[in-house]
């Protein structure tokens, strides 16, 4: 087996206090991240053959975040080097990206300048038998969704795996084209498609109907979902569905994985206080192909997906920390 490769844009978070402190306290936390950045880094944590391509600019902190990467213990050597600045966003700690207080500043990034035919693709799919990205790395821009689909029709063309994460940024959609427009040309050479059911109605047209409120609603939605996603989209042999509720005391977590065939169901967990909320679902992707990577069964890869995901909302970083025997025992704790 080869490497396994996770394209997207490297991002710097920045964390203001909601209360302004930083201003006066001249503190202003930040973390090193990106959706594909950070299951990059958990699949080196636990032993994958990981590697990660971006664009950055060529000057002197990029230095430092390529050596970063490089402590990580992941392959960078397909990282290229263009444009002029690393992408940027805001968020109060403890906050969702999908929080209305997220605050990008991402336009004219090195990653959203990429354009096709510039990229020499049989030396970044060297060695690569499993190509990672994200519903974010299309809604950057134009120039990236075409380099998104270059990219595809590459490792396509190669027979590596292609795996999918639905990540929905309503406020990175300015370039004049909605979701539904643009992600399913690129999901057809996909393999998993991983998100939730809200999502595939954004990015697919697939409707979720009015007033799903039961769990039991939510499970019969997400096995429809994932059979229209597979009779949509030949390629794709697996679709999973994570589902985090904010309730009244605490955090509600479950997902479910539908392949050959069958919906399974992960167990639910719950916690009364969590540390930080972004990264987790990119912690249960990476779960999902550290599972179906190693052939291990749909239910082990349920399991150890769900529980890593869960796990990350007790990290404060935007990529979880733990090994994967760590986060199984402390899932365990958690089970509801």
């Amino acid at each position: 087996m080869g490497k396994i490769l996770s394209f997207g844009e490297l991002l710097l978070r920045i964390c203001p206090d909601a209360e302004g402190r930083w201003i006066k306290e001249n503190n202003l936390p930040f973390y090193i991240g990106g959706a594909e950045l950070n299951v990059a880094t958990a699949l080196s944590i636990w032993g994958m053959p990981s590697a990660y391509m971006t664009a950055l600019p060529k000057n002197a902190m990029t230095e430092q975040l390529v050596d970063y990467i490089d402590d990580l213990g992941i392959d960078h050597s397909a990282i290229q080097y263009q444009g002029e600045r690393v992408g940027l966003y805001y968020l109060h700690k403890g906050k969702d990206l999908k929080n209305s207080s997220v605050i990008y500043d991402r336009k004219y990034s090195s990653f959203s300048t990429l354009k096709t035919g510039e990229i020499n693709w049989e030396e970044v799919f060297k060695d690569v038998s499993w190509f990672h990205f994200s519903a974010i790395c299309p809604a950057v821009s134009l120039a990236a969704a075409e380099v998104c689909e270059e990219a595809l029709k590459e490792a396509s063309a190669r027979n590596i795996t292609i795996s999918i994460d639905l990540n929905y940024r309503a406020l990175l959609w300015k370039y004049g084209k909605e979701p539904v427009s643009v992600l399913p040309a690129l999901a057809k050479y996909c393999h998993l498609i991983m998100g939730n059911i809200w999502a595939a109605e954004t990015m697919f047209g697939i409707p979720v109907p009015e007033g799903l409120r039961e769990k039991d609603n939510y499970l019969e939605q997400a096995e429809k979902t994932s059979r229209i996603i597979q009779e949509n989209f030949p390629a794709c042999k697996a679709v999973a569905n994570t589902f985090r509720f904010d309730e009244q005391g605490g955090v509600k977590y479950y997902s479910t994985l539908f392949t050959e065939g069958t919906l399974h169901v992960s167990k639910q967990y719950f916690a009364e206080k969590i540390v930080d909320k972004v990264g987790s679902g990119d912690c249960y992707m990476a779960g999902l192909i550290y599972g179906f990577y190693q052939g291990k069964s749909p239910v082990e890869t349920l399991a150890f997906a769900t529980a890593a995901a869960f796990t990350k909302l007790f990290v404060a970083s935007d990529a979880t920390n733990l090994k994967p025997a760590e986060l199984i025992e402390k899932a365990t704790k958690y089970e509801n």
